[in-house]
């Protein structure tokens, strides 16, 4: 199959690898050049994009990454180009289309268990954004879409959470927090190239929530640091389950967070 990449950071980059060792055909699009070897890369702008001069496309992988994160940033690359993508692939024998949203559209903040049969109700501007994307992505391609939903994305780096835990001496409240490795992220993507009765949409995540504050103390922990104080018990945040995702031949490789943390901290310090 020739499949598409519109958007190629670090996730699109490991499911493309994968997806060419199973022999499939590779291109992929960013707005700059990319090291490869086994993928034609072209460089455009998604609000001009251009396929009529490449082979026919059979799945197409939508992996964005605004220019900033603030509401200007986010409309300008998830809907604002979604015309410019929809018209450039009409002409092209689409039968996936596989596209990266976020768990930011379910807007619980006070520790709700949200699953696959929660409804989206975004409450920022942001989350409202990544909504319409999907809808828009829902509406063109009906029954070829799939939207994915990951919860935080780990696995490169903790220099994030060693300063978190290098400046942090009380923290507020409960706050929940919910992540995926890159590594598993990137597998089930590729994996959904060959479900055939697909969901039209999956939360990707390692299913165990943990309040952030456990997390910043293991860190203060590991480098002996004092432990932080926990001011309250209320709880924020929100607790996510990848229930379509558990019912599916699909296991991940990175269920604890802790040993990849432990991993990194012994190849980083």
């Amino acid at each position: 199959m020739h499949i598409l990449f519109i958007g190629y950071g670090k996730t699109s980059q490991r499911v493309a690898k994968q997806l060419f060792q199973q022999d499939h055909q590779i291109t992929t699009i960013s707005r700059s050049a990319k090291v490869q070897d086994f993928a034609t890369h072209l460089i455009q702008d998604i609000h001009q994009l251009n396929l009529s001069h490449i082979a026919p496309v059979d799945v197409v992988y939508v992996l964005l990454s605004p220019a900033s994160s603030t509401p200007e940033g986010y409309q300008a690359t998830f809907v604002d180009a979604i015309p410019a993508m929809q018209k450039a692939l009409q002409a092209h024998p689409v039968k996936k289309v596989i596209v990266v949203s976020s768990t930011r559209v379910y807007g619980e903040q006070a520790g709700e268990r949200i699953d696959d049969a929660s409804v989206p109700q975004p409450i920022d501007v942001q989350g409202e954004i990544l909504r319409q994307m999907e809808l828009l992505w829902q509406a063109a391609y009906p029954e070829q879409s799939i939207i994915i939903r990951p919860t935080g994305i780990y696995g490169t780096s903790v220099a994030r959470m060693v300063k978190l835990a290098q400046q942090t001496s009380t923290y507020p409240n409960i706050h929940y927090s919910n992540r995926i490795h890159i590594e598993d992220l990137a597998r089930f993507l590729a994996h959904l190239l060959h479900v055939e009765h697909q969901k039209n949409s999956y939360i990707v995540t390692n299913n165990q929530p943990i309040p952030l504050h456990e997390i910043i103390q293991w860190f203060q922990q590991q480098f002996a640091l004092p432990v932080l104080v926990l001011e309250s018990d209320v709880a924020s945040g929100k607790r996510i389950y990848a229930s379509n995702m558990q019912q599916m031949d699909f296991e991940l490789q990175h269920p604890d967070c802790f040993e990849d943390y432990s991993a990194l901290l012994a190849k980083s310090w």
